[in-house]
């Protein structure tokens, strides 16, 4: 296990973190359906009660957060962990959400692309045209489940559409440091796929049988072994977050796993980076509450809104 520091304890299955230029880290608690900000002394402060399920999150190009909210889920504790099981009962849909960060006032964008429904939204990256690429997981209840998808949106809501559906349990997201690739992991095959891009919002298929959604598979892991969130390093490869064995894999563009780094529990959820030379990994531990940092072999790749600090007067 490599040199890992806990930089904040007792959250409520933190996720979607966001790296701030001043050292801290703002992430969601999905279980308390907030959006806290970390400090680099560990102290929580609470930006915006969003309710729901607040899940990824990332920096627009006016300085807002956006979210992508799930719904919300039900809670149990399992082998000393929290973890979400199935639907909320309360549970009224999901929707992407813009947090003005000065005020934490919540806007909802969009509820749903076309006749359907956002089911279960759960992970965003900004793109250079101004729009964003996000996941619908989909929603998992007692007896059966939803199909997921993959989205293109305006950060100003006026226009979404569909990049893939149905796909099986969509989940992290992001783009290829030349923007011509969306990457989604798929959490319950622990496959990891590319969209060739041709435009913002525009991906150029694989066919079937080469494909189910379109999507060019670019590695999958054997054993029980399930993906969650994602960053894409400044090199081209992709940092998966990888549930249940508990690492965090690097796997390069053509499909090779680089490195697998163990964490201390075995639901790492979210990875990204931040530091004057984008090599600081901060990793949430949701299933015990806790925001690890560690120092990583290679830089992660710079995305939109960091390295400058969020004005909260």
């Amino acid at each position: 296990m490599a040199q890992i520091r806990i930089m904040a304890r007792g959250l409520r299955f933190p996720e979607g973190p966001v790296a701030l230029a001043d050292g801290s880290v703002v992430l969601v608690e999905i279980a308390r359906g907030t959006i806290s900000r970390v400090a680099p002394d560990g102290t929580v402060t609470v930006l915006a009660e969003t309710g729901g399920g607040p899940n990824g999150l990332a920096i627009g190009p006016d300085g807002a957060y956006y979210l992508c909210n799930n719904g919300g889920f039900e809670w149990a504790e399992r082998a000393g962990l929290l973890l979400p099981v199935m639907q909320a009962k309360n549970y009224a849909g999901g929707r992407i959400e813009r947090i003005d960060a000065k005020t934490g006032a919540v806007t909802k964008l969009y509820d749903h692309c076309g006749a359907r429904r956002l089911r279960g939204p759960n992970d965003i990256v900004f793109d250079d045209a101004g729009g964003f690429y996000f996941t619908d997981l989909g929603k998992v209840r007692a007896e059966d489940r939803d199909h997921g998808g993959v989205y293109y949106a305006r950060a100003d809501g006026s226009a979404i559409t569909e990049i893939a559906y149905p796909v099986l349990t969509p989940n992290g997201i992001g783009l290829s440091p030349d923007g011509k690739v969306v990457y989604v992991a798929e959490t319950e095959t622990s496959r990891l796929w590319g969209f060739d891009l041709e435009g913002p919002g525009v991906a150029r298929k694989q066919p079937f049988p080469a494909s189910p959604h379109g999507g060019r598979l670019i590695a999958g892991l054997a054993g029980f072994q399930r993906f969650d969130s994602l960053a894409v390093m400044a090199s081209g490869n992709v940092a998966v977050a990888t549930l249940n064995t508990g690492h965090i894999t690097e796997i390069a563009p053509d499909g090779r796993v680089v490195r697998q780094v163990k964490m201390p529990e075995a639901y790492p959820t979210n990875i990204c980076f931040g530091g004057a030379d984008m090599r600081t990994a901060y990793i949430t531990l949701s299933g015990t509450g806790q925001l690890a940092v560690m120092d990583w072999p290679e830089p992660g790749l710079r995305l939109l809104g960091q390295g400058v600090e969020i004005n909260r007067t």
